[in-house]
């Protein structure tokens, strides 16, 4: 069994110290209990929170006020001193103004690459459709062309034919 050593220098068995140490934190926890034990303590505890709250809170806000008040009065004391916190906020302003000026640029920029970009794929497009366009009409062209040529030649063959057809029935007329 192991032993330690106490305060006045003797030896005691852990076993025994460890159940000392138990033995008094469990006693100490039952008496500092912060849980009211009957309704009425419930109750008063309920009503002290009522009123305890608002005051609290009425208290809070006017150490703020009071707080804010004087930082104001430090700051604005003397005219340097508000001539400084104008001169801070003129430059917050400027900073404020050149953010929202760089931003409008930003964006008059990308308006104007998107409307660049659309206006060149129109114009890309236009050019291949008219290109195709041609193409297809000088095809036309060309097959009218043909057919034109194979209708001239059936005609003058039809009439050719026709003429030698006419030709020998007046001559076996005859």
């Amino acid at each position: 069994m192991a032993t330690s050593t106490s305060s006045s220098g003797e030896q005691e068995p852990t076993r025994t110290r460890r159940k000392t140490a138990v033995n008094h934190a469990g006693g100490s926890t039952a008496t500092t209990s912060t849980q009211p034990k009957t309704t009425v303590q419930q109750a008063q505890e309920i009503a002290e929170r009522v009123v305890l709250v608002p005051v609290g809170a009425s208290l809070l806000a006017g150490d703020n006020l009071v707080s804010t008040v004087r930082g104001l009065a430090t700051k604005y004391r003397s005219r340097a001193g508000l001539e400084r916190e104008l001169r801070r906020y003129e430059r917050r302003g400027a900073t404020a103004r050149n953010r929202f000026e760089r931003q409008i640029r930003r964006t008059r920029t990308r308006v104007e690459r998107q409307v660049r970009q659309r206006r060149h794929r129109v114009e890309r497009t236009v050019k291949q459709n008219r290109r195709s366009f041609e193409r297809q009409v000088r095809s036309v062209r060309r097959d009218l062309e043909k057919q034109s040529e194979l209708v001239s030649t059936r005609i003058d063959r039809l009439v050719a034919n026709a003429q030698d057809f006419i030709g020998s029935a007046s001559d076996s007329a005859s």
